[in-house]
Parts: C-alpha cells; sequence; structure tokens
C-alpha cells in the first residue's frame, strides 16, 4: 500500500514502502535473478541495441489507439490466482494461435518461479509472430529491461507497487534509451501521477493484488476513467466473456490483458476470437 505523510503546508503527500506478501518475495527474488556486474550490462545493453537496430519492435502504445478495445492475450504456465494452467504449454504456439485469433499484441510472462516462465519464451514468441510482444516479469533492474529487448520485445512491464516512483524512472528511462516502451501499471491515483511522471507509454490499470491476492475490479474500474485521453490504458483484471470486455470498454479502457485458464488449452485463437471487436469509448479526461 502507499502510505501517506503530511507536507509542511499540511497537504497529504504519497509515500512509497516496499511491497508485502507476494509480491515482496517475488520483487526479492527478481533482485536476486537480475544481479549483473558492470561488464555484463555493458554487454546485455550492446545486445539490445543491436536487436532493436536489426529488427525495429512494433509499437505496443500506437497498435492500442484501434478503433476496438484491443485484446492483449497472456502466455503463463502457472497463475497465483488460478494454479497451473498447463506446464507443457510452447509460447510459440500460443503467440501463434492468439495472434491467429485477432490478439492486438503478446504479454509473455518471464517469471519462473510462480509463473512457470522463461526468457527464452519471449525469444520463442518473436520468431513466430510479429504483433508487438511485451515482456511481463518482475522487472527490477535494467539488465532485465535489456535482456527483454535483445529477446524480441516491444515494451517492458513496470509495477508501480514493486518498485516505487524512484526506480521506475530509472528503468522506463532505459526502456526508452532501447528503443523499448513502458507499460506501467498502477492500482491507485498517485501511483497513476507517478506513472505520468515517469512517461508510460502505456497505463495498466490492475484489478488483482499481489500482496493480498484478491481481485477487486470496483476501485479499477473507477480508475479507468482519470487515465489521461493522449494516453492507451490496459485493464488487467478478470476478463472471461465479451460482457466483461463491453463493461471495461464503457469504464474507459483501451484494451483489456486476458490471461486464458486450463479451459482455454488447446483452444486459443478461438478463445481471442471470441473477445474481440467491442468498440472503445473515449475517456474524457
Amino acid at each position: 500500500m502507499n502510505a501517506i505523510r503530511r507536507s509542511p503546508e499540511g497537504q497529504a503527500a504519497p509515500v512509497w514502502v516496499p511491497p508485502s506478501g507476494m509480491l515482496g518475495e517475488l520483487t526479492a527474488a527478481a533482485r536476486i535473478r537480475s544481479h549483473s556486474d558492470t561488464a555484463s550490462l555493458a554487454t546485455l545493453r550492446r545486445n539490445a541495441l543491436a536487436r532493436v537496430a536489426a529488427h525495429p519492435p512494433a509499437s505496443l502504445a500506437t497498435v492500442l489507439r484501434r478503433t476496438d478495445v484491443a485484446v492483449i492475450a497472456e502466455a503463463a504456465r502457472r497463475s497465483p490466482f488460478g494454479g497451473a494452467i498447463d506446464d507443457a504449454a510452447d509460447a510459440g504456439g500460443l503467440a501463434t494461435a492468439a495472434a491467429t485469433g485477432g490478439a492486438t499484441a503478446m504479454s509473455i510472462v518471464t517469471e519462473p518461479s510462480v509463473f512457470g516462465g522463461a526468457l527464452a519464451d519471449l525469444e520463442m514468441a518473436s520468431r513466430r509472430i510479429r504483433i508487438p510482444l511485451l515482456r511481463k516479469d518482475f522487472i527490477v533492474s535494467t539488465s532485465q529491461v535489456f535482456e527483454a529487448a535483445a529477446a524480441g520485445a516491444s515494451a517492458v512491464f513496470l509495477s508501480v507497487r514493486a518498485v516505487g516512483p524512484e526506480a521506475l524512472h530509472s528503468l522506463a528511462d532505459a526502456a526508452h534509451a532501447v528503443g523499448l516502451e513502458a507499460l506501467v501499471e498502477v492500482r491507485s491515483e498517485a501511483e497513476l501521477g507517478w506513472a505520468i511522471g515517469a512517461e508510460a507509454d502505456v497505463i495498466g490499470v490492475s484489478a488483482r493484488d499481489l500482496e493480498t491476492l484478491e481481485t477487486v475490479p470496483g476501485p479499477a474500474l473507477r480508475l479507468l476513467a482519470r487515465i489521461p485521453a493522449d494516453v492507451p490504458v490496459v485493464y488487467d483484471g478478470v476478463v472471461e466473456s465479451r460482457a466483461d470486455v463491453e463493461l471495461v470498454a464503457a469504464a474507459g479502457a483501451d484494451a483489456v490483458l486476458v490471461g486464458f485458464g486450463p479451459a482455454a488449452v488447446g483452444r486459443w485463437a478461438e478463445a481471442v476470437r471470441s473477445l474481440v471487436g467491442v468498440p472503445r469509448r473515449p475517456r474524457s479526461m
């Protein structure tokens, strides 16, 4: 949660405190996984710039401004909210099926311990499809940003709650420096302010709380209307039907991030196709 302190003028100002619960554990584990020295970081940066120069990534922000609500299909083998999905899932095959069904972009979860992902999944998907790819992980270091670029990502997922406003700026700057975009996830108006300050290319509004493992859509739906109209916004919550997409479209979402459960194994194209084609509704902010 965001702590609150009082400024000398008496106005409340949000203060970031490190995350707790599973989010805190996953963020700490990511810091261990992402450790690199100066020499290896320089190599990662060179690899990232070389990949982007050779294969310029498609812009996630641009494709989310289409007429209809965009569907970003998420590939993960497991979820802390729903358990096992498909431990044998092939990221390349899922990406191909999602694109065939009309997905505007793909989110590839690379976190290994809880979600069962790997950086190789991103590399595999990048060889199979040309729609924008989002690296979704607990990104806490510039080395992870450079890895994403070298593996074919168009954008990286950054959580304000996980890293705080200061690190958020540094990570977004690192993404922009190697030609990637930053999708910044927020859960409150304070975090939204920090995301805008960090020049987020896309803002994600999450109804899921990895600290409590609860999903509460009401506050997220209300927050959608607060996003500036010139910044694409993605809703990340429970989206299981076309009616769910219509609900978040009415609240102001430009896109939905959809993780399909075990029932969709083997029918990804069909599952995505059932959600596409819902018209966007402009936000007034």
